[in-house]
């Protein structure tokens, strides 16, 4: 009976694991999973561990603004051909005709001989202060090059002494010229009568505490700028690794130079499309030049290719410092790969080209925006409507400029598209409480503040030593501001490529910091401490 009756559980016993000791026999079996109720992966965690520079080859991303971008160069170029086969030679010839009023037309006055206006351009300066100015751009674009690099290698080891070497003059310089405007007015009888004693003292006070609330911001953030300072120093260093740099961009800003030429030739001779004209003016006839209907809307077409691809170059600028220094970054054991520079231009004007045009006209567009908003500023438009609408559309410029800058980083490193690349770079950034405005604020106003100390140094340096080797006068002060200016373009791009550096080194920290890896570990001790958002 016993048997009978344990036979008849051993099937049902059979559905159940006995082998293992701790399952009970008589327990009921978990369910089996559904496959429609399968649990999904976690986005948040999972969903960017593999974000990393994409060595392997890219599929091609938002081409439909590369052939918008095409296509617009073509038509820029199609009727700049057009305009120079089908210009009016009698254009330099107006003024050699003459309204006729037997035919009712103008025509030219064969008696005369076409005259052709010299053009005299007066000049404050001397012969010899010309000579002295060309040599002195001459000399100052020559040692550029050395002064960019002795900078790096200064800001690479010396970054804390060079730093905190150059605030002081960020109040001296200021103090010393309101003192001498000051003084140089009080002495001149013609500005001291123009300008009254109580006005000047106003205006020297004002100054005065314009530069106590510049201190004051610096006490406020000593220890912004210690971090900054070190974060400075990574970049420096990271850019001293990757010198070719340096021969790479002013190669592509020299081809965007040549790629104007033609373009600019074209729109000179557009301006000669058109016919002379008889027009009447208080009962009496002239001879003007009239434009073809489409000249303007070639100007149109042209300025806007020119403002294109100058933000496009910008763009691929930004797009080949990013690729280069992201390499450099994920590699291990500081051997960066070999050709990383010519990868990234690889892919900056092949895979990412239509990426890279995407951004470029983003920050077209905010230029043109930006240049209506300053001119309706300047217009001066009543209304505190207005007012409101200008400041919530340059908070808007500014949120998508700065948006930008950081996507196009991240595209270099990813290869993704542009929009991919804006929401991914927002959600990293976001997902690790990484504070992107301390980064991007304050290391580009302390690096132009470098930079402006340093030209200004060796603008009176220039002066110095006009004054004692020349007798130029008046004209050496002008030469010293030309050299100054021309030094402060020329390390103001050194500047430009620094401060990318930093944007792209914060990037591959953030997703460093997001896979829970140290690819550089002098770069974590520095970004650490980065406040959160």
């Amino acid at each position: 009976m016993a048997s009978t009756e344990e036979a008849g559980k051993l099937p049902a016993s059979s559905l159940y694991d006995s082998s293992s000791p701790s399952q009970p026999l008589l327990s009921t079996p978990p369910p089996p999973p559904e496959p429609d109720q399968q649990p999904g992966p976690d986005p948040d965690p999972t969903q960017y561990l593999q974000i990393t520079y994409n060595h392997g080859p890219r599929p091609f991303k938002d081409l439909p603004f590369l052939v918008l971008f095409l296509l617009v160069v073509l038509l820029t170029f199609a009727f700049g051909i057009f305009s120079a086969f089908n210009r009016n030679t009698e254009y330099s010839d107006v003024s050699s005709y003459s309204y006729s009023s037997t035919s009712a037309s103008c025509v030219k006055n064969s008696a005369s001989l076409a005259r052709r206006d010299t053009l005299y351009v007066s000049s404050s300066l001397s012969s010899s202060a010309v000579t002295d100015l060309i040599w002195v751009l001459v000399i100052t674009l020559i040692l550029s090059v050395p002064i960019c690099f002795s900078l790096l290698l200064l800001l690479k080891h010396y970054t804390k002494q060079v730093v905190y070497a150059s605030l002081p003059f960020f109040v001296l310089m200021p103090v010393f010229l309101n003192i001498y405007w000051f003084v140089a007015c009080t002495v001149s009888s013609s500005c001291s009568d123009d300008f009254p004693l109580v006005y000047r003292i106003l205006v020297l006070v004002f100054v005065f505490l314009v530069i106590a609330v510049i201190v004051w911001i610096f006490v406020a953030n000593w220890h912004r700028i210690e971090l900054t300072v070190r974060i400075i120093g990574v970049a420096s260093d990271a850019l001293s690794r990757n010198l070719a740099l340096f021969v790479v961009l002013p190669c592509m800003t020299l081809g965007l130079l040549i790629y104007y030429a033609p373009i600019v030739v074209f729109l000179v001779l557009a301006r000669q499309n058109g016919e002379i004209i008889a027009s009447e003016s208080d009962d009496e006839y002239t001879c003007k030049w009239k434009q073809d209907s489409w000249v303007p809307a070639y100007f149109a077409l042209a300025i806007l290719t020119m403002l294109w691809s100058l933000t496009v170059t910008i763009e691929a600028q930004v797009y080949v410092i990013s690729g280069t220094i992201a390499q450099w970054y994920f590699s291990k054991d500081d051997t960066a790969p070999r050709k990383k520079i010519r990868s990234s231009l690889r892919n900056a004007l092949g895979p990412s080209s239509g990426t890279i045009c995407f951004s470029g006209l983003v920050i077209c567009v905010v230029r043109m925006v930006r240049t209506a908003v300053d001119g309706a500023k300047r217009e001066d438009a009543p209304g505190i409507v207005n007012l409101v609408l200008r400041c919530c559309v340059n908070t808007l410029l500014l949120a998508v400029e700065f948006l930008n800058k950081f996507t196009i980083n991240f595209a270099a490193i990813t290869g993704e598209a542009y929009c991919t690349s804006a929401r991914m770079t927002y959600e990293l950034l976001k997902r690790n409480l990484l504070s992107a405005v301390f980064v991007e604020t304050i290391s580009t106003r302390l690096l132009a503040g470098i930079v402006f100390v340093f030209s200004a140094i060796y603008a009176v340096v220039v002066w110095a030593i006009l004054k004692g080797v020349s007798d130029l006068g008046v004209d050496s002060y002008l030469l010293a501001v030309l050299a100054w200016v021309l030094l402060i373009v020329v390390l103001g791009f050194f500047i430009h490529v620094l401060d990318n550096v930093i944007d792209t080194v914060y990037v591959c920290y953030a997703v460093d910091r997001d896979r829970g890896e140290v690819c550089k570990q002098d770069v974590h001790e520095v970004y650490v401490h980065l406040p959160p958002q």
